[in-house]
């Protein structure tokens, strides 16, 4: 499971984010002082830091700094200091993205997907006979192109990159409508069956998407 270290002296800011990220399927650690990063980064090795600009003991730029001298690990930077954007932007922190405060926890957990992303290179999931080209948002199966609208192929590679777990529908509308329109939570109901429809298309004895009746999909 992917670590992310959450550094946030904020208490309920913190424990949101984790909230957010355990529901994403990630495996989050809160410190709360940033006398504690370093020794922790070096022991524990996490695959990326929410690391905030304001902290006790020491600030998050000295942290991305030095952390950046033994790690090429992702670094997102937290600040509700404005003034601060252009020197997190640039160069001399070694930042992979920042996130202004206030800020919603659904936004953070979509930074941390897209940098993961980016810096693993990792653009194509293959489960079963199944291939998703994220980079071209492409699914093919059996070698046959699925030809799937974005949607679907949102809602489709994620289900396949988590297989197994259980989602909820407003868990999945949380991941493929990321800039937070309202719709209807029968929505996804419509989009399982419209993907149901073509991977039948192609094979009519592989089931890929199960129902859980009362909670929700899952990939078989």
């Amino acid at each position: 499971m992917t670590k992310i270290l959450i550094v946030e002296d904020e208490q309920k800011i913190a424990e949101l984010l984790r909230d957010y990220l355990i529901q994403s399927s990630f495996d989050p650690t809160i410190l709360d002082n940033g006398l504690d990063v370093i020794p922790y980064v070096r022991e524990n090795k996490p695959d990326l830091i929410v690391l905030d600009l304001m902290l006790p003991g020491r600030d998050g730029m000295e942290i991305c700094k030095e952390i950046r001298t033994f790690s090429n690990l992702p670094i997102i930077m937290v600040t509700a200091r404005v003034e601060e954007i252009d020197r997190l932007l640039g160069l001399e922190l070694g930042a992979d993205d920042y996130i202004c405060k206030p800020f919603s926890p659904r936004e953070v957990v979509a930074r941390v997907k897209a940098v993961l992303r980016r810096t693993s290179g990792a653009t194509t999931i293959q489960a079963k006979e199944l291939i998703l080209d994220e980079a071209r948002y492409q699914a093919s199966l059996h070698g046959i192109d699925l030809q799937l609208t974005a949607v679907e192929f949102k809602l489709l590679s994620f289900l396949a990159a988590h297989p197994g777990r259980i989602y909820s529908r407003d868990q999945l509308m949380e991941q493929i409508y990321t800039d937070h329109r309202i719709v209807s939570d029968r929505t996804i109901d419509s989009h399982i069956k419209k993907l149901r429809k073509k991977i039948a298309a192609l094979s009519l004895d592989e089931e890929l998407i199960g129902s859980v009746y009362g909670v929700g999909y899952k990939f078989i």
